[in-house]
């Protein structure tokens, strides 16, 4: 049975299958007649089969709803059989899963329309209580809705999920002789998820467990002939991972099934050309695929056939001027990439997709994956990755002038939402109103001004039917709180989306408290918003509420590891509550997902100085200068000098004095782009000691720096009017003397010696000379007081200079 159910889950057999099956006991049984109606896509004919009316047929019918009649009949008839033929009946509930599930993706994504009707399988009486069909289908939905997530209202044939979920969900404990069962659960699951509004919880926790019974079922992916299924799962989980904020569990899976393949895929730089006119090669970026050892996959029979050619997404060509249709390599037989089967382009797909989600919109991402596009489509075989490549590469090409015609053409689905970013605003408009896509409608009439036809059609829609949805939309456009509240009652307090919107519309009055309560109540009847933890966060902040901000912001990393504003949000709260040891590791976490981000640095720059990680400080401060030219901090710079020469002790207990040498280059690199600031070239001095230690270099550069500190000084306004200014400015000089005479003592050439002294004696002599012109006291005509002794000192330090240069000049 394991080949059938192996086969079942890759959509077909192959001859030495279909031989071997026809030959078997199963082909012979009901459940035989049904797979082979699964097999050749006759879904609707299951239903009519004589075994499924049986299923669903009942001589009476209880006052009970929909659900709980089929999954009375479903459970009864797998209780109410003999030993012999129990698996017979397992096999067939099971198949009658499978093909609702298969049927309801033809109904809502895939087509040809079904044309079954419920009354062709459900007895008439559980049907007359519902006189509308409306009615029949909105109750249908409600039964879909999963942690307050409404149901997308055009849903076509929601009864078929229903009964799916009913079979391959609530039912699968009673399928145990089939090994593929959770499987078929976690195709179910994320069918449903796409329906709903948000990410439910329940529905990612039954995937994990799905996921992790299937990885135990070793027999599943046991032999040659399996590894096709087992690239299939991997894929399958990757995706899910991925819609669920678990980025680093799909990056695990995507290299799994690329593991499996034995390819080898890789960027790389190549040769060629990518205009018309251009006459030399250039590097271009470019896809290499290659086969490790040229390993050649087992079982090729079990990989599904190419899609005829004429069936295939036309991909248009550019028909550009200037731009050639594709890169023309130099050496295009070194980059050939091997004829690929379908599970190997899937597995192309998928780290395409993973790249996308996990960088951010540049230019250099778009280069990338337009690389991968490239290589998808050179190889057009399989509908589904040659549609999927053609669409991501029009998401690509809407934004360049030279290949939006291309885009516009290209699209099939998501036409509206193109539009919508085009600018095309009315086109998409009318798309949303035939899907009945409010909430998308709505924001093409608020872009267009039109608030008035937006509550318009809202309000005439509510004639029509009440929704929890449709009253927060309306509660959107007139931001009024009374309908975010009739919403909250309509769903019996069910809706996340209300006290979400709710809570938005406090946040933007910025009444935080009352944002907090709807928020904390969104959340939890469903945890799984991501936005609405950020934005709880931000009000717990605004209120200082550090515990909760660290909580809501915790949950953000939690479901998007790679969100570098809420790790930095997160550190934020963590410093608030004096945890800097936490801030510090949360704020390494969000510069892994945004290198380029001068703010995150900038707190990253603080919290590594506050905790005394002072060689990160110093590898933070160059960040910054690669960002911001000009950026300094003289606080920072402080501290630094001070902890390498005081030699205090890092945070690993390490003595900070051997930091010293990338000190000094990083002053370098500060003192050459910010020049005038006569703090930080006196910071510099200090590095050098200041003159006070016995190296002859340190000693002048120090006379340099404190030079261009006194400099810097002079050049700022008003120091000569203010006396304490004016102190400074000769507390400067007068340090720069001291240094002077040392660095004059150090030097075997007498006339630099002479040119330092006397450089230094005429910078105090023209002070002395103001202060003696400025602050005089006008009836004794003597120096205030409170300069005297600076005055005294400069003249004393003038007489000493004088009278070194002397001996100097007698020595020449």
């Amino acid at each position: 049975m394991l080949a059938l159910e192996s086969a079942l889950l890759r959509g077909f057999l192959s001859a030495a299958e279909s031989l071997e099956w026809k030959q078997g006991e199963v082909a012979a049984a009901e459940s035989g007649s049904l797979l082979q109606l699964i097999l050749e896509g006759k879904y609707e004919a299951l239903f009519l089969h004589s075994a499924i009316q049986n299923v669903f047929s009942a001589s009476s019918v209880a006052e009970e709803s929909i659900s709980s009649y089929l999954e009375k009949q479903i459970l009864a008839y797998l209780d109410c059989s003999t030993e012999v033929d129990n698996m017979e009946r397992q096999r067939l509930i099971f198949l009658l899963g499978v093909g609702s599930l298969q049927l309801f993706v033809q109904s809502n994504w895939t087509g040809p329309p079904v044309q079954l009707k419920l009354h062709d399988f459900l007895p008439p009486a559980l049907l007359q209580k519902f006189c509308e069909p409306k009615m029949l289908h909105a109750a249908i939905l409600k039964m879909l809705v999963l942690d307050g997530e409404s149901v997308y209202t055009l849903t076509s044939h929601p009864i078929l999920l229903l009964i799916a979920r009913i079979i391959l969900v609530n039912s699968r404990h009673k399928l145990a002789s089939l090994q593929t069962v959770f499987w078929w659960t976690l195709r179910c699951v994320n069918i449903h998820q796409q329906l709903l509004e948000e990410r439910s919880p329940e529905l990612f926790s039954l995937a994990q467990t799905c996921m992790k019974q299937v990885t135990e079922a070793e027999s599943v992916f046991t032999g040659d002939e399996s590894w096709h299924l087992a690239v299939q799962f991997h894929l399958e989980c990757a995706y899910t991972f991925l819609y669920y904020y678990e980025y680093r569990k799909a990056k695990q899976c995507f290299s799994m099934a690329k593991d499996i393949t034995k390819l080898q895929i890789n960027l790389t730089g190549a040769l060629g050309k990518r205009t018309r006119f251009q006459e030399k090669y250039v590097a271009q970026l470019i896809l290499d695929v290659q086969r490790t050892d040229e390993f050649l996959l087992p079982h090729s029979e079990l990989s599904p056939s190419p899609t005829p050619l004429e069936n295939l997404t036309m991909n248009y060509d550019l028909n550009d001027d200037t731009l050639l249709n594709e890169i023309k390599l130099a050496d295009a037989d070194q980059y050939q990439v091997p004829d690929l089967c379908a599970e190997e382009l899937a597995v192309i797909l998928g780290i395409c997709i993973d790249l996308q989600k996990n960088n951010p919109v540049h230019k250099l991402t778009e280069e990338e994956l337009l690389a991968f596009t490239s290589c998808l489509l050179s190889q057009p075989k399989f509908w589904a990755i040659q549609t999927s490549a053609l669409f991501l590469r029009t998401k690509i090409e809407k934004g360049s002038t030279r290949r939006m015609e291309r885009a516009m053409k290209q699209t099939q689905r998501q036409l509206a939402s193109l539009l919508f970013e085009l600018g095309c605003v009315s086109s998409a408009l009318q798309i949303f109103e035939e899907l009945e896509m409010w909430k998308d409608a709505v924001i093409c009439y608020e872009r267009a001004g039109q608030h008035g036809k937006a509550e318009e059609i809202l309000r005439r829609e509510l004639e029509k039917k009440e929704t929890p949805g449709l009253y927060c939309l309306l509660g959107d456009v007139l931001k009024d709180h009374q309908y975010y509240d009739k919403a909250w009652e309509l769903s019996r307090h069910r809706s996340a989306r209300a006290q979400r919107s709710k809570g938005l519309l406090h946040l933007r009055n910025r009444e935080f408290r009352e944002c907090v309560e709807c928020f904390e109540r969104s959340v939890q009847i469903n945890p799984m918003q991501l936005g609405v933890w950020f934005s709880l966060g931000c009000a717990y902040i605004a209120l200082e509420g550090y515990e909760g901000a660290a909580k809501a912001f915790q949950r953000c990393v939690t479901l998007e590891p790679d969100n570098a504003e809420s790790w930095n949000n997160l550190s934020t709260a963590y410093i608030r509550l004096k945890q800097k040891i936490k801030a510090f590791r949360t704020l390494q976490e969000a510069l892994k997902c945004n290198y380029e981000h001068w703010q995150i640095w900038e707190n990253y720059l603080l919290t590594s100085t506050d905790v005394g990680e002072f060689s990160e400080a110093i590898k933070a401060y160059h960040r910054l200068m690669d960002l911001r030219e000009k950026y300094k901090d003289t606080q920072v710079l402080a501290i630094l000098v001070r902890a390498v020469v005081d030699g205090m002790a890092d945070r690993a207990g390490e003595v900070a004095s051997g930091l010293k040498g990338k000190l000094q280059e990083l002053f370098g690199r500060v003192t050459s782009r910010v020049t005038n600031d006569g703090e930080i070239w006196r910071l510099y001095a200090q590095l050098y000691g200041n003159g006070q230690n016995d190296s002859g270099e340190d000693v002048e550069k120090s006379l340099q720096y404190l030079t261009k500190a006194h400099k810097c000084e002079i050049q700022s306004s008003d120091w000569e009017k203010d006396v304490s200014s004016f102190k400074e400015v000769v507390k400067g000089a007068i340090e720069i003397a001291r240094v002077a005479i040392k660095c004059s003592k150090n030097k075997s050439n007498h006339q630099e010696a002479l040119q330092i002294l006397s450089s230094a004696r005429l910078n105090l002599r023209g002070l002395s000379s103001k202060a003696k012109q400025l602050f005089v006291d006008v009836t004794s005509n003597e120096v205030h007081s409170e300069i005297a002794d600076e005055v005294t000192t400069m003249d004393n330090m003038i007489a000493e200079l004088q009278e070194l240069s002397n001996q100097l000049r007698d020595q020449c």
